[in-house]
């Protein structure tokens, strides 16, 4: 029996002797008191036991938190021993690579001098290597030789010669093998870089060249067009100004030649043209207005033949167009007979020469 058992049972007898007894104020108390003392060990036994379990759970969450963290060490760990070797033969090559990139030039012909010396160079270092190997095979072969005479040389030693010899001959055609590779991958590179460098030089060149040509035949064709629009300009202006030249010179020399026929005595003396008589009959007709001067503050003044009026007075505004409305001849061609205040003149219209004159014509 433990004492939880037997504290429950002082309790239930407790109870039951009250109840027998008849329950007072005080008995029910102390009832109640020796019930909560019983119910108080079990309470604390329950929050011991959760409290426990709790940390137990939270232990073994860290310690499987801790080998998830472990895990990736320990791969990287199992990982190292097989990328060392990886890592040792690409060292190996970038090695290779940096002893080999000195060697190579920026242009062409350094690239080919530097080539043929480097040829030339591991040419010698292979005789080289070569006689070095032959005097090493040589004096084994001799201290092999020796061994056998002497009798101490064991197949072990054959054997371990004999692999010894194997790994040189293959060290030496990876070498080789390496070295080949090189060679024809930094020839490969270089001639892909020659070549773009030419193509770019030769694209450039060509650019040039295009231009230039293309500046010239521009420049040559803009000249030519130039010299025959200015040969055109040049001979049309020539042409005009030979056409009017040639035009008022036949004008002048027309206009002299008919003032020389011009004879103002013969049509006067011509009774068709009595405009003298035909004015006494139609006085209407002779009555024009008043005159108006092409120029302010013009006065009339008496012309006589030979005078040179101004332009302004034979203009078209004072022409008359029909002499024969007045009895008058017809004037040449250069001719006209223009109205002159109350007179009237026959003017040539080039010069403006006064070649006839009639005072007194109109009203």
């Amino acid at each position: 029996m433990t004492i939880d058992t037997l504290l429950k049972g002082s309790g239930m007898a407790a109870i039951a002797a009250v109840l027998a007894f008849g329950a007072t104020p005080a008995a029910m108390a102390a009832v109640a008191a020796t019930e909560a003392a019983a119910e108080r060990p079990d309470r604390e036994r329950g929050y011991t036991r959760d409290k426990q379990t709790r940390g137990e759970r939270r232990a073994a969450r860290q310690q499987r938190k801790e080998a998830r963290s472990e895990r990736p060490r320990a791969r990287k760990q199992q990982a190292a021993p097989r990328r060392a070797p990886a890592r040792a033969t690409q060292q190996q090559r970038q090695a290779r690579r940096a002893a080999v990139a000195p060697n190579r030039a920026r242009n062409v012909d350094r690239v080919d001098a530097r080539r043929q010396a480097a040829v030339r160079q591991q040419a010698a270092q292979r005789r080289d290597n070569a006689r070095r190997d032959r005097s090493q095979r040589s004096d084994r072969a001799d201290r092999f030789r020796r061994g056998d005479r002497r009798g101490g040389v064991t197949d072990q030693t054959r054997r371990i010669e004999q692999a010894r010899r194997d790994a040189i001959r293959n060290n030496r055609g990876d070498y080789r093998r390496d070295a080949r590779r090189d060679a024809r991958r930094d020839a490969r590179r270089d001639a892909r870089q020659d070549a773009r460098r030419d193509a770019r030089r030769d694209a450039r060149q060509d650019a040039r060249r295009d231009a230039r040509r293309d500046r010239r035949q521009d420049a040559r064709r803009d000249a030519r067009r130039d010299r025959r629009q200015d040969a055109r300009r040049d001979w049309r202006r020539d042409q005009r100004q030979d056409a009017r030249q040639d035009w008022r010179r036949d004008q002048r020399r027309e206009a002299r030649r008919d003032a020389r026929r011009w004879n103002r005595q013969a049509w006067r003396n011509n009774n068709r043209y009595n405009w003298y008589n035909y004015r006494n009959n139609h006085r209407n007709v002779f009555r024009l207005g008043r005159y108006y001067s092409p120029y302010r503050n013009y006065r009339y003044s008496r012309l006589n033949v030979g005078f040179f009026l101004g332009s302004g007075f034979y203009s078209s505004r004072y022409w008359i167009n029909d002499p024969w409305n007045y009895r008058l001849p017809a004037a040449y061609e250069g001719y006209r007979w223009v109205r002159y205040y109350d007179d009237v003149l026959l003017v040539d219209t080039y010069t403006g020469e006064v070649v006839d004159v009639i005072y007194d014509f109109f009203w």
